[in-house]
């Protein structure tokens, strides 16, 4: 249990610096570049996730002796694909379903602050699916 808790507070650290780049891009290109939300989301992603693989094999899961270092990276890339289909979706349904659809939530939050709230959320949610499905599928047993 010691070695799970440790292993998830190193999980929070990657996870935390990855959240940085991915909102500091995310935000950054849609809020001051003015790149549809979408797009900087997935740039966002991307590059946090190369990163995110980068960190995690390093210093948080233990990897599998028998997965070699492509097929290693290809479970990465697809799992990560998943975490970037659900973080796409929570944006889209923050910005163009529940912010667009409320004229009260247009009056008293702005569209940039908006963004940020989604990013954020969509962050957390898919930072639950990445430690579960990373640990299953990329982790020495």
């Amino acid at each position: 249990m010691k070695n799970l808790m440790e292993q998830i507070l190193k999980f929070g650290v990657v996870g935390f610096v990855c959240f940085l780049i991915d909102f500091g891009i995310t935000t950054g290109f849609t809020n001051f570049l003015g790149v549809h939300y979408l797009i900087s989301k997935f740039l966002g992603f991307v590059v946090s996730a190369v990163v995110n693989y980068i960190l995690s094999i390093k210093f948080v899961f233990t990897q599998k002796k028998e997965m070699d270092k492509k097929k290693e990276f290809t479970v990465f890339l697809i799992l990560s694909a998943f975490g970037l289909l659900i973080n796409e979706i929570v944006m889209y349904v923050c910005i163009d379903g529940i912010y667009a659809g409320s004229a009260l939530l247009k009056e008293k939050i702005s569209r940039e602050l908006i963004v940020s709230l989604s990013s954020v959320i969509a962050t957390g949610i898919v930072m639950v699916y990445n430690f579960i499905s990373r640990k299953l599928f990329l982790e020495r047993k």
